[in-house]
């Protein structure tokens, strides 16, 4: 199964645009209506009903006929363009850049720029600042009798634009930084829960298996006596003593086997909730680790003084596994694993003997989709997400987690710490 890459499509949410443009629409009605008959100011009235018809039609077409429940990249980037030249439009009839109502054509790029694309993002900023530029230099007066007494000098006038330019490149770029992050981090979150989800699944297959081990345990002796007994009757026969043999070989290989799944006889699954202690939880990473890679792992527990069981936890052990699995890849020969107790605190120390986080991204340790520019090993070049899955689940077990680079060492050091209260709690 793919993972879902929420990062490369960019939708809008029909119903919540919608929603918006309702409300855009009845401002700008409350507005014209308001400025025409409230406070009797002269102006193309007629025309500005016209473009806000435009603009109801179009929120129908969305309602009605456009059938998607997302609106697509395309697709939006059409009807945000009709938002801001619908708003233009309105704004060159009543006065252009000195409408003081100029600073919401800012609002429908900087709306898209979280959510859309950067292709259109750029379009629609493009069109903003173009559209603001013409209503500097074109655009009919403020509605009459509000342009009798308004003059401004040029360069309070010109500076109007300027600012709007600013701030339209200002917000857009931020929120187009802050989006991304957000949709990368998301996808790096569903990333982590589906790599949980997998983990509490092969939790529950150990569980039967614990059960068919209990269930297979009978049948296997029985199996086991008859062969034995099929041993002593024809070990005279040449032709099928070996059979026999080999029969009675592969139940005890069974036997074996069993055992290896069902730690504890007696509870079928007891193992799965067994309290450990942190001694214990490093071992079994550690040994799971030997089995696969040639590299040395020096475990030092000699100040481990508060040796307290604690519940086995999913989250610490896969965190845990993380970093010291990140150590075993990076690491030249050796990897180094000291733990510290006492009974305030209990502290997890991993180092090894590679080159080190790059300086670079040393200060962004623990944020997904990290990548150096500096590292030519293309084999041991990763996103960063073994960090930010293993760090953000321990910190949900109420964990301290602390990168660097070793002062002792050659490679990078990680220290995870916890207080025995929220520990042992757990």
């Amino acid at each position: 199964m793919k993972f879902f890459e929420t990062s490369k499509y960019y939708t809008l949410k029909k119903s919540t645009y919608i929603s918006l443009r309702w409300i855009a629409i009845i401002g700008q009605l409350i507005s014209v209506y308001s400025v025409y008959f409230v406070f009797r100011f002269d102006f193309d009235f007629l025309t500005s009903n016209i473009v806000i018809l435009l603009g109801i039609l179009s929120n129908l077409y969305l309602i009605f006929i456009y059938k998607k429940t997302q609106i697509s990249d395309r697709s939006a980037l059409f009807f945000l363009t009709i938002d801001i030249f619908q708003l233009s439009v309105l704004i060159y009839l009543t006065g252009g850049i000195t409408n003081p109502f100029i600073i919401f054509l800012l609002i429908p790029s900087v709306f898209a720029s979280s959510n859309l694309g950067l292709r259109t993002n750029l379009l629609l900023v493009l069109a903003t600042i173009a559209v603001i530029i013409f209503l500097t230099f074109y655009s009919k007066e403020l509605p009459s009798p509000l342009n009798n007494h308004f003059h401004v000098d040029p360069f309070y006038y010109y500076s109007i634009p300027v600012a709007l330019i600013i701030a339209l490149v200002f917000l857009n770029y931020f929120a187009i930084i802050f989006g991304a992050e957000s949709r990368l981090r998301k996808e790096a979150l569903n990333k982590m829960e589906e790599v949980m989800a997998k983990e509490h699944e092969m939790l529950s297959l150990g569980g039967q298996a614990a059960a068919a081990a209990h269930s297979l345990g009978t049948p296997l002796s029985t199996i086991k006596i008859i062969a034995q007994e099929l041993k002593f009757q024809l070990k005279d026969n040449k032709e099928i003593y070996p059979d026999i043999e080999l029969l009675s070989s592969q139940v005890e290989r069974c036997n074996q086997i069993l055992k290896r799944l069902s730690l504890n006889p007696n509870e079928e699954d007891e193992f799965i909730d067994e309290d450990l202690t942190m001694r214990d939880y490093i071992k079994n990473i550690v040994t799971s680790f030997k089995e696969t890679s040639n590299k040395e792992f020096n475990l030092n527990f000699e100040q481990d003084l508060n040796p307290k069981k604690i519940s086995r936890s999913i989250e610490i052990i896969y965190g845990l596994r993380n970093f010291i699995g990140n150590a075993n890849k990076f690491s030249l020969e050796n990897i180094f694993i000291s733990l510290k107790s006492d009974n305030v605190y209990t502290e997890i120390i991993i180092e090894d003997d590679g080159t080190g986080y790059p300086n670079e991204i040393l200060s962004k340790i623990g944020e997904p989709y990290l990548k150096s520019l500096n590292n030519t090993d293309k084999s041991k070049i990763g996103l960063g997400l073994g960090i930010f899955i293993g760090k953000t689940l321990l910190e949900k077990n109420f964990a301290t987690i602390n990168c660097t680079n070793s002062k002792t060492r050659s490679g990078a050091e990680v220290s995870i710490k916890w207080k025995n209260k929220e520990l042992f709690k757990i």
